[in-house]
């Protein structure tokens, strides 16, 4: 099997599987479906991308074409996940918000209908800076540990 595929995926589960901990030690709710939720700590984009660069790095060098690519798809996957997704998330916020007061103002107005949505939509879709980088240190010790631990 391709080791740095393995190292990607390694990174990315194990960032989901922290989640469970991390929302436990700030909720204390043991919320089991974090495993599959977008956003929060750590960022398995994150962690994973930077595993595979990490991984590559060691493998082949910081000059290989190999670790130049993997470097550049990893900063776009965290810009965009800081970026354009946590502004998403923000923006389904405020749609979710605005659909409950139009909901209490069409109550209060006789003849006006309002029909609310059945499902809100999802607010935990990017990341904060912090998450990010939880999520890029989490993937470089896996890439370094999956690269220590290959069998030369």
């Amino acid at each position: 099997m391709n080791r740095a595929l393995t190292t990607a995926l390694i990174g990315i589960g194990t960032a989901q599987l922290m989640k469970i901990p991390w929302h436990y030690a700030a909720s204390r709710q043991w919320d089991w479906s974090q495993v599959v939720q977008t956003g929060g700590m750590p960022s398995s984009h994150s962690s994973g991308v930077s595993a595979l660069a990490t991984y590559i790095a060691m493998k082949k060098g910081v000059s290989a074409i190999d670790f130049a690519v993997s470097s550049v798809f990893g900063a776009v996957v965290m810009y965009d996940a800081m970026g354009i997704r946590r502004a998403a998330g923000e923006i389904a916020v405020e749609v979710n918000d605005l659909d409950e007061q139009v909901e209490r103002l069409a109550k209060q107005q006789p003849g006006i209908y309002h029909a609310r949505r059945r499902k809100a939509l999802k607010e935990r879709l990017g990341h904060l800076p912090r998450e990010v980088l939880g999520g890029a240190l989490l993937g470089i010790a896996v890439g370094a540990c999956s690269y220590l631990l290959e069998k030369k």
